[in-house]
């Protein structure tokens, strides 16, 4: 399929595929957004929220391959090889320029108050508003941005705390502390087409070459426009819908509560962070739209992360000689199990395949689960099926002792309030060559060629 022309700001992203877009004209109050939302299987767009009449809110834009399939502008048969292929390229880098859209409306000072936005509050047991909107800080060696999806509890009107996890963004940080300096300049952006968040939570070595910022050009094949920010030194993507200009102290921490992790549950319990002090808000002056990512149940907040993950390991399964279908890190794993659906062209390469996930350099690849094409990866029924089927607990399954656990998955073992170790596991739910034939499947005569709705 011919790549379509990717629109270069969100509300062009959304007019482009409102065949998939639920749009909710009705008042809805804030604090109805979240659970609304996450009945959603696509993209949904609120027109209008109660306690702030002057903007839009958006959600579920990733949330299955169909719609991921849309942010690249491909089929959704070509969606994984193409990310695949694109992350192997150089990156394309960034176009500065004076001015754009997200710079028509200015707050700073007193005026910069970011509890004025559409920030829900996101769970049962939290009681902050919680931002979950890609930021970008800068290494202050080599200048490249990283970004992220660091979680933010906003706690007054121009204070937050965030919680950063990636290792890079980690290591910035004590960038900044070397050198003396006591604060971090941070820009957290809202309302980007989802090909800059797809990009903009890669995971993997790449610091020392480029920031993912310079490769969202890349995947998506446009020059992505920068602008200065107003009170950091900052640059950010002119045609986003709101950008908040921040501060991080390096200096200062604050202990927080409960907060929702991927794996759905109020891990961990509670948390040190530091503070976040906002400095100025830009935005488009045309009811701009907030981009909330809802944590939970199963949302784009278990998928999103994960979704350049998916393409790294096609790349390193397919290196090893096996035919990769699809890889999917459901949203009913918790964010801790991977499927991978491939052929493999002899004995031995489905456990190498296994194996060669489960040491993937993340947190998430606790449980991973082979199935063959003819398993459909995106119904937790079908993979299931193909377990209770297909595998031999006594031969087909690879279970590992004590490595690495995500701080979010209860069943591991507490190394201290944060880190834990956990087993994994491998299941080869592929239907085998040794009794190939037992595998067929049975259908009714004529599945998929007749539908129930032609005669309702």
């Amino acid at each position: 399929m011919a790549k379509n022309q990717l629109d270069p700001d969100l509300r062009g992203y959304l007019e482009t595929n409102k065949d998939i877009l639920t749009v909710i004209e009705k008042q809805v109050s804030i604090d109805d957004v979240g659970a609304l939302s996450a009945q959603s299987e696509g993209p949904i767009l609120f027109e209008n929220i109660k306690e702030h009449p002057g903007f839009r809110l958006c959600d579920m834009l990733v949330k299955h391959r169909w719609s991921q399939a849309r942010a690249l502008g491909v089929a959704e048969e070509d969606y994984l090889p193409t990310l695949a292929q694109r992350l192997r390229k150089p990156p394309r880098g960034l176009v500065d320029v004076e001015t754009g859209p997200v710079k028509e409306v200015i707050w700073t000072g007193k005026d910069a108050d970011w509890l004025k936005l559409p920030i829900p509050i996101h769970s049962e047991l939290e009681d902050k508003p919680y931002v979950t909107a890609m930021n970008i800080v800068k290494d202050p060696e080599t200048g490249f941005y990283n970004s992220s999806h660091a979680g933010t509890q906003a706690v007054g009107p121009h204070k937050g705390l965030v919680s950063f996890i990636t290792p890079h963004t980690h290591a910035i940080i004590r960038k900044y502390l070397d050198r003396g300096e006591k604060e971090m300049p941070i820009a957290v952006i809202f309302g980007i087409p989802p090909a800059y968040e797809i990009m903009g939570n890669f995971s993997g070595l790449h610091m020392d070459l480029w920031g993912e910022m310079e490769m969202v050009g890349t995947i998506m094949d446009i020059d992505i426009e920068m602008v200065p920010c107003e009170t950091i030194p900052l640059t950010v993507p002119a045609h986003a819908e709101i950008v908040v200009e921040a501060t991080v102290d390096l200096t200062s921490q604050t202990d927080v509560g409960v907060g929702v992790s991927p794996s759905m549950y109020y891990l961990p319990k509670t948390a040190t962070l530091p503070d976040m002090n906002i400095q100025a808000i830009t935005m488009r002056k045309d009811r701009p739209i907030y981009r909330n990512h809802l944590t939970t149940p199963d949302t784009d907040h278990q998928t999103l992360p994960r979704l350049c993950h998916e393409a790294v390991l096609y790349n390193r399964l397919t290196e090893i000689g096996v035919k990769v279908h699809d890889i999917q890190f459901p949203t009913w794993g918790a964010a801790l199990s991977c499927v991978i659906q491939l052929e493999a062209p002899r004995a031995g390469f489905i456990n190498d395949a296994l194996m060669q996930a489960m040491g993937a350099p993340w947190l998430n690849t606790k449980m991973v689960v082979a199935v063959s094409p003819d398993t459909d990866i995106g119904n937790a029924q079908e993979v299931y099926h193909a377990i209770a089927t297909r595998c031999d607990p006594s031969r087909d399954m690879i279970i590992v002792d004590n490595t690495r656990g995500s701080p979010f998955d209860p069943s591991g073992e507490p190394i201290d309030a944060f880190w834990r170790t956990v087993g994994k596991i491998g299941i080869d739910a592929t239907a085998k060559s040794r009794n190939l034939a037992d595998h067929e499947r049975a259908w009714p005569l004529n599945w998929g060629k007749v539908d129930l709705k032609d005669y309702l």
